[in-house]
């Protein structure tokens, strides 16, 4: 849980700083690159945290909020990173693809456990 919350909070984070630092401290050398990198590269270690915690969402009583928790980030990460795809960057797409799998796979897992 450690991992994903360092994964939900880090991009939320670099937007703050961004922000913050380029309105108000002058410093021109953050960009929104600074903060859409994380956002788009977050997803894809979502996913290798999903596949290594497997047995979390198949056992419920162990992983219930796991599941709901990557669930709701993955969901949060699909949206953000579509308006990335169109606006900033192409590459974009992988952290769109890497989120639709969280999703899909999770509920497939529940599925099978069923």
């Amino acid at each position: 849980m450690k991992f994903l919350a360092a994964c939900t909070l880090v991009p939320i984070l670099c937007f703050a700083f961004q922000d913050l630092g380029s309105k108000y401290g002058g410093m021109d050398w953050l960009t929104y690159g600074y903060a859409a990198w994380p956002l788009m590269i977050s997803p894809v270690l979502m996913l290798a945290l999903f596949f290594r915690n497997r047995e979390l969402i198949r056992n419920p009583r162990m992983g219930s909020n796991f599941s709901q928790t990557i669930k709701i980030v993955a969901a949060m990460y699909l949206f953000w990173n579509i308006i990335g795809a169109l606006g900033y960057s192409w590459l974009a797409v992988i952290s769109v693809l890497s989120s639709l799998t969280i999703l899909v796979a999770d509920r497939q897992l529940k599925k099978a456990r069923a």
